[in-house]
């Protein structure tokens, strides 16, 4: 037989080889996303994540949920602190985390990231009567946040001294340095700063947004496919309607926080 014939009945068999192997490594790491995703959430960030007697909810508890069911996954949530988080999902003990979670490139180094969610931004939040009219007016004064923050960062980049800056590991703890004296003000994500703001008439917020922030759904690394899962949902949810009634049911139907498709926000990221 000669050799041009061997060729024409062994492509065959090849091509269905590759297949065949192609369809197996896809089907392997398809099986390989876990069924059910244990995800790390710090209850300390309202309207995105909260715990009144024992009960988690919030905008992010119900996106992550809604995420999962699109892709018949289901959900274990396990709360911790927002500065254990990280480290929980190097360790593996997390597959995912929500807690209002900034995408930048020092986090990418440690975790994955779906694609964003929400796009948020710094502001500072004032007693009313205040002197401090916006960042250019904060310097000198003391600023509480939340620890291991995008908000800690800015500040210290920002030449803030440490003496300055008063870190809690939950924000209402900041809120409450400043109802109390404790603090000048508060710098931390706008649409919290603004869900204190809506509870408490005595305070304001002031100058315009300091940052340009997206969150996303933290993956660890050791589950590089639950990312494509998640993405995958999100789409989903975004499609069927669900995404925009998390907006009205956290925010009041305020979209100004929603995240379109064809945004960039990898590019955001690109600051530390």
């Amino acid at each position: 037989m000669k050799r041009r014939q061997l060729f024409a009945l062994a492509a065959p068999l090849i091509a269905s080889a590759a297949f065949s192997f192609g369809a197996t490594t896809a089907a392997l790491a398809e099986s390989s996303a876990p069924v059910n995703i244990v995800v790390g959430a710090d209850t300390t960030f309202p309207p995105f994540e909260s715990e009144v007697d024992g009960k988690v909810s919030g905008f992010d508890i119900d996106m992550i949920k809604s995420i999962a069911k699109a892709e018949n996954m289901t959900v274990t949530l396990k709360t911790l602190p927002f500065s254990g988080i990280i480290p929980s999902l190097q360790a593996g003990s997390l597959d995912a985390a929500v807690a209002g979670i900034t995408i930048k490139t020092n986090r990418m180094k440690n975790v994955d990231f779906s694609d964003a969610y929400y796009k948020s931004g710094l502001s500072i939040l004032v007693k009313k009567g205040s002197d401090i009219t916006g960042f250019d007016t904060l310097k000198g004064h003391v600023v509480a946040t939340k620890m291991a923050t995008s908000s800690v960062d800015y500040l210290t980049q920002h030449g803030f001294s440490t003496d300055h800056i008063k870190q809690f590991p939950n924000i209402d703890s900041a809120y409450q340095a400043l109802m109390t004296g404790g603090a000048d003000a508060v710098l931390f994500d706008n649409p919290v700063n603004l869900n204190f703001k809506n509870s408490q008439p005595d305070v304001k917020t002031v100058g315009p947004l300091l940052t340009g922030e997206y969150y996303g759904i933290a993956v660890s690394k050791k589950h590089p496919e639950l990312v494509a899962k998640l993405n995958a949902g999100l789409a989903k949810i975004r499609a069927n309607g669900e995404y925009k009634q998390l907006f009205v049911k956290y925010f009041g139907g305020d979209m100004s926080g929603a995240v379109d498709t064809v945004e960039k926000p990898a590019a955001v990221a690109v600051s530390e």
